[in-house]
């Protein structure tokens, strides 16, 4: 669940991004767009794992998408799947 995610943990997330002050309304805001981005890189991870007919997940299928920069475009996140 992407609730257990805590306002401190969000802060520090957006401090190592740059950002100096954050309003209220953000957190929520920022739990959704985690939770649709890992769900995608989990999806991804996942289906390279099958595709090779294993059961582990290395770092390799984690940060295959992630190092090409597949999603992230100049505006947030991408439909890229």
């Amino acid at each position: 669940s992407v609730e257990v995610i805590t306002k401190p943990g969000i802060r520090r997330l957006a401090r190592r991004g740059g950002v100096k002050r954050i309003r209220g309304l953000i957190y929520e805001e920022s739990r959704g767009v985690l939770k649709i981005f890992l769900e995608n890189v989990i999806r991804d991870a996942v289906t390279y794992t099958e595709h090779t007919r294993r059961k582990t997940v290395t770092a390799m299928e984690r940060d295959g998408k992630l190092r090409r920069g597949a999603y992230w475009s100049s505006n947030g996140l991408s439909a890229i799947n």
